[in-house]
């Protein structure tokens, strides 16, 4: 199985090296030299990690091959897909790839089915869950502990316990004065 592990940015210094947008748990692992991982667009791959440090909160790179700023920039925006094996599961206990949590049928704590997951859209702040309901329409829900309260790998299924106005139309508005 092949899983994305990182977003190729901007060049940096005159040596090759570039940016990377980790999107993965696990650089260590996935991104350590000697590292070979396949490319999309798969025309500029597949590339081997040469060299790998930390500048300023931020990973650099270099491969092999790539030894100037002009080659470096050439493989801006480049995704880095490493091959992983599907039996694999990651090192803490409540972590998931992605993989595992498509196609998760989604329900409330009593049991009333919101839908399906279909995608996950990874941003800064937290991971959201996008949901296909079966009437069509999607739903987003952030992955968080007070909102995901289970994900049952076993039963093919997550467990939510959303606050009012997440999956329907019941908001609760907080007036900002009595009405008398």
């Amino acid at each position: 199985m092949q899983l994305v592990v990182a977003r190729i940015g901007r060049a940096h210094g005159i040596k090759g090296e570039v940016t990377v947008e980790v999107r993965t748990d696990e650089p260590e692992l996935r991104l350590a030299p000697g590292a070979v991982l396949t490319t999309d667009p798969a025309s500029t791959g597949p590339l081997t990690i040469e060299t790998g440090r930390v500048h300023s909160g931020r990973l650099l790179l270099r491969f092999e091959g790539v030894t100037d700023r002009t080659a470096a920039e050439a493989l801006r925006n480049t995704l880095l897909i490493a091959e992983v094996d599907p039996d694999e599961l990651p090192e803490e206990e409540d972590e998931y790839y992605d993989h595992q949590l498509i196609d998760l049928d989604v329900v409330t704590e009593d049991g009333v089915a919101v839908g399906r997951i279909t995608e996950i859209s990874h941003l800064p702040s937290q991971d959201l869950f996008i949901v296909e309901r079966p009437d069509g329409s999607e739903v987003m829900i952030p992955f968080v502990g007070e909102i995901v309260t289970e994900i049952d790998l076993e039963e093919q299924k997550a467990v939510i316990a959303p606050p009012p106005g997440l999956i329907d139309d019941r908001a609760e508005i907080a007036a900002s004065r009595d009405e008398s």
